[in-house]
């Protein structure tokens, strides 16, 4: 939660003191050019409750630990175009309306796994599943053991969002300029949930389960106005009041947290004016 409240004061701040005294990027003429990019994240997730509903189950386990899944790097699946969807990774194709403002469509794929073996609190009640943890719980201590319950956005923690950016130049360096960008987004969760609880058969395939909103900030390294790495940093809030558990719609559960992010990646810009006074030059 930190670290968001941190990412937006920064946005904020950036915005109204740098953006005055920053050189403008109207030399660029970026409005009218498209970007494309794709990179790859580091994420970290607050703790947080997560709530079961079910036929013969209603509980609440509080203040659960979950952490990001991070492949091995190596040329595959990183390089490999026929794998390069189990990474985590971002992918973003944004338009300049204005010599400073750009509009985007992106698709965060995050991994989110519940720490197994974690000791958590939980409330609520389980009945008639032929299990040990059949009870009434108020505020007691539980493991959560790969009999009682694994549960993962593997496949992933899937952010479709929109965002409206700002950049701003901060150094050229002729053939290469550096830029800020900063800006705020929404957009919906659809993860793909890997579940296994009270032994009940799992489903696994793609749910809209909620929405988030975030803040970025960036640093962007542009060469010939043309091809551009950026590092990113990014923070927000989702809440999913519709997660699919199992392959019972009856079965679901519902939790929120805030999250940050740690961005690389690597794009392009493709000029759709005509000719601009960069070409001219």
């Amino acid at each position: 939660m930190r670290s968001a409240i941190a990412i937006c004061c920064l946005i904020f701040l950036s915005q109204m003191g740098l953006s005055q005294n920053l050189s403008p990027l109207d030399q660029n003429l970026r409005q009218g050019r498209l970007y494309i990019y794709w990179g790859w994240n580091i994420g970290w997730y607050t703790k947080s409750d997560i709530t079961f509903s079910g036929d013969d189950y209603q509980f609440t386990l509080k203040k659960v630990i979950a952490n990001d899944r991070q492949s091995p790097f190596a040329l595959d699946p990183y390089l490999n175009p026929l794998a390069a969807t189990i990474p985590q990774y971002n992918f973003r194709i944004g338009y300049f309306i204005k010599e400073h403002w750009d509009v985007s469509f992106g698709i965060d794929h995050m991994k989110y796994v519940v720490q197994t073996d974690q000791i958590v609190k939980i409330s609520g009640y389980i009945e008639n599943t032929e299990t040990l943890y059949d009870g009434i719980y108020e505020d007691d201590d539980i493991v959560i053991a790969e009999d009682f319950l694994l549960f993962e956005h593997t496949d992933g923690l899937n952010y479709g969002n929109i965002e409206v950016r700002r950049s701003d130049q901060l150094f050229d360096f002729n053939k290469v300029k550096i830029n800020l960008t900063e800006g705020l987004g929404g957009g919906m969760l659809i993860p793909r949930t890997n579940t296994t609880l009270l032994n009940k058969e799992r489903y696994d395939e793609f749910h809209m389960s909620g929405f988030g909103l975030h803040g970025v900030v960036g640093i962007n390294a542009t060469f010939f106005n043309v091809f551009f790495i950026q590092s990113e940093l990014r923070g927000g809030y989702i809440n999913m009041p519709d997660i699919r558990t199992t392959i019972s719609t009856n079965d679901s559960a519902s939790q929120s947290f805030f999250f940050s992010q740690l961005n690389i990646v690597f794009g392009g810009l493709i000029n759709l004016n005509k000719k601009t006074k960069a070409d001219k030059k």
